[in-house]
């Protein structure tokens, strides 16, 4: 590595080195408390809205509407559509009611004998801690979801002018601001007021609102009526409890976690509120062995278990998913090819593609782990099995992953490789892809999912679903990134469970840059050598200065030095907040590179931008205009126009991003922002995934001193609480 020796020049003045950004919203299971997903949360989870700046106004322009062709976001709200339709029927499928102690026992028995009580109007029995293993229904048989129809997205309907109205009226009354007006009335729907004046905790559900936010506003409503017991505020503040474990990655928390984080937010009788959440059916409880594959104990003996609450929509999605994998690999795949053919397939390929290739000819499901280097096994794969006769397919997390995809599977005009290559959402919609068979299932043979530690449980189980009877599935991408955005471990999960074929690739990435990356994965710093400046760092004293030396290098070093335009550059720091988070740098940079009065609700045209349809996906573009419509943007090649009322929470400019929202992109040249604020939110993977977004250039502008290291070597991912690993274990046979 090489520092680089930029004359120091006067910084500008600066806020203390004091950030916003925390991990700790990701801390949900190991301190008991979820962190809110409304302010400015680290590096854990970039959502759509989360910590949007408070005083950026919204676009301007007229009251028309987006234009008629169909946007990423709409495609996500197709794609949900859908979601909510196969929840309703897994819901239908579970008419026959289990009696508490049939099926279940210890706590979790008490718990559902506690909602069956309330529903009969008895009292809730008290819960206790000791419960035996419930036992696991088998896996059903697949049902095909109807096809998406891309053409009419369920588009949200703004809420009706008396129903903002009738909003504004009960928020005033409770003293909260006129600005959750428009968000109130979008989250509770129709009768918002009366719910508000029946339930004032009802606020919790509005993203970014906190408990003692809410409390306020119930004391203003009930007066003497509000109390910390109120059986509203238990239930609300479970359910708040479990959304922010969602946005800090778990699909479900443990009962004592849940309890104590309870206990944290002022619930006196916590194990009572989390039972009447239970009983109004606004969560689920469930118990896992510890040890699913273990030998039925002894009479009179317990298996060890742990009680679990999550929310409906993660735990039936995670049902959903182990379902669909246990599909794939208790089934036999479509014999497409004799054996003779796939072996002929593999022996013309090398090393580890060879063994791709021979490991899809016998398993419906298949995992694939290797950095940036490694794609192109999935490339050889697909061109053997389309040789072979297979419908192939590959799908990426966004369409930075996809176009790069691309170029390496299509490197020259004639073959038609790039049609084959989808984005997830694009794929899941429609508007991408194959399109669908009679039955509802993706018309193909295989498909191999990149960026596969991308995958959230939701989305992981609407691609399981979607898959015929058949299919061969590759789930593909590098372990040592960071996890998905959204709830859910599904990539290392499968991996940790080892229930099928695994095929590590045995070619790393090439150059200082590789070697750099490489080290990090293993928990390693190394000094390379960097004889044409790929590495280069640069000291700081501070984030004021870290600022400043940040624009010098977008704007002038890396372009005059490297050769890799400004344009081709990618800023990454490990939060929003903070005197250098991502706020602090494309206000520097935007300055300096685009200048303007920011006419279009804070963005002019030329902006650099990160465009977030919906939690969890980013799409970098830029600003081409502004009209009636709203916000036109250009993002990979596609137009899209975000409708004005949602630039605020959806847009953000983005010279300068988060490693999650860079986590599925890769540029030319990236500068890594480490200031001295932000030491707490390093570690290993969010390293790993920052310093190897670089293809031919990384600059480390570094304040962190030894945090650095020390995340790299002793920091790993925060744990994440799921119930796939043991869900899989009672449908899928131990391996031999």
């Amino acid at each position: 590595m090489s520092t680089e020796p930029e004359p120091t020049e006067e910084t500008e003045p600066h806020s203390p080195d004091t950030t916003e950004d925390t991990a700790a919203k990701a801390d949900a299971a190991g301190a008991g408390e979820p962190q809110a997903a409304g302010g400015d949360g680290g590096d854990g989870g970039d959502s759509t809205a989360e910590s949007q700046a408070a005083d950026e106004p919204q676009a301007a322009g007229g009251d028309g509407t987006a234009a008629a062709q169909l946007s990423e976001a709409q495609a996500e709200l197709a794609a949900q559509k859908v979601e909510r339709e196969r929840i309703a029927r897994r819901k239908a499928e579970k008419q026959a009611p289990v009696e508490a102690g049939t099926k279940l026992s210890g706590t979790a028995a008490d718990l559902l004998a506690a909602v069956r009580a309330v529903e009969s109007g008895a009292k809730p029995v008290a819960a206790v801690f000791a419960e035996p293993e419930a036992p696991r229904r088998p896996a059903p048989e697949p049902v095909r979801r109807p096809q998406p129809v891309a053409a009419s997205p369920d588009v949200p309907v703004a809420p009706a002018a008396a129903t903002v109205e009738s909003v504004r009226q009960v928020l005033a009354d409770g003293g909260a601001p006129e600005s959750f007006v428009p968000k109130v009335a979008a989250a509770l729907g129709e009768g918002a007021a009366e719910q508000l004046r029946e339930d004032p905790w009802q606020l919790l559900r509005v993203a970014g609102v906190r408990p003692e936010q809410a409390d306020g506003f119930a004391r203003a409503l009930l007066g003497a009526e509000c109390g910390p017991d109120d059986e509203r505020r238990g239930r609300a503040v479970t359910v708040w409890l479990l959304e922010q474990a969602a946005v800090a990655g778990h699909t479900a928390l443990e009962l004592p976690a849940l309890t104590a984080a309870l206990g944290k937010q002022g619930v006196p009788d916590a194990d009572t509120a989390v039972q009447n959440t239970l009983a109004e059916a606004e969560a689920l409880v469930f118990q896992d062995a510890l040890d699913p594959r273990a030998p039925e104990p002894e009479e009179g003996e317990e298996r060890p278990v742990r009680v679990l609450v999550g929310l409906e929509r993660y735990a039936l999605a995670e049902e959903s998913l182990a379902d669909g994998l246990a599909r794939l690999i208790n089934s036999v795949p479509k014999q497409d090819g004799s054996a003779e053919d796939w072996e002929r397939a593999a022996a013309s390929a090398q090393g580890s593609a060879a063994e791709l290739i021979r490991a899809v000819a016998a398993d419906g499901l298949v995992l694939h782990t290797g950095g940036e280097a490694s794609l192109a096994e999935p490339v050889a794969l697909l061109l053997a099995a389309r040789e072979l006769g297979l419908r192939t397919w590959a799908t990426a997390h966004g369409p930075l992953g996809r176009d790069r995809f691309r170029a390496l599977a299509s490197p020259d005009t004639e073959t038609d490789t790039d049609t084959t290559v989808t984005t997830v959402t694009g794929l899941l919609a429609g508007t991408e892809g194959p399109g669908r068979d009679p039955e509802g299932a993706l018309d193909l043979d295989l498909l191999v999912v990149l960026d596969a530690p991308q995958l959230d449980v939701e989305t992981a189980a609407l691609l399981t679903e979607s898959l015929p009877d058949g299919a061969r599935l590759v789930l593909a991408g590098d372990p040592a990134v960071l996890w998905s955005a959204g709830p859910g471990r599904v990539f290392a999960d499968l991996l940790a469970a080892r229930i099928c074929p695994q095929i590590a690739s045995r070619r790393p990435d090439p150059g200082p840059l590789g070697e750099l990356v490489s080290g990090i994965g293993i928990g390693e710093l190394n000094q390379v050598e960097a004889p044409g400046k790929e590495v280069v760092i640069v000291p700081v004293r501070d984030a004021g200065e870290a600022v400043h030396r940040t624009v010098q290098l977008v704007a002038d070093s890396v372009p005059r030095a490297i050769g890799v335009p400004t344009e081709q550059t990618q800023v990454i720091t490990p939060g929003h907040g903070g005197a250098a988070g991502t706020r602090a740098l494309n206000a520097a940079l935007k300055e300096r590179l685009n200048p303007g009065p920011g006419r279009f609700g804070g963005f002019d045209p030329g902006d650099r931008v990160a465009y977030s349809p919906t939690p969890g996906r980013t799409l970098p573009g830029h600003v081409v205009t502004a009209d009636a419509d709203g916000l036109h943007l250009s993002c990979a090649g596609e137009a899209i126009v975000v409708p004005k009322d949602q630039v605020e929470q959806s847009v953000r400019h983005g010279w300068a991003l988060t490693a999650h929202q860079a986590a599925a992109g890769r540029w030319p040249a990236v500068v890594v922002v480490l200031p001295g604020d932000a030491t707490q939110s390093l570690t290993r993977p969010w390293v790993y995934t920052a310093f190897s977004r670089a293809s031919h250039h990384l600059s480390v502008v570094h304040g962190a001193d030894q945090a650095l290291p020390r995340a790299v070597a002793e920091i790993q991912a925060k744990p994440r609480t799921t119930r796939l690993p043991v869900l899989l274990a009672t449908q899928v046979p131990t391996p031999s």
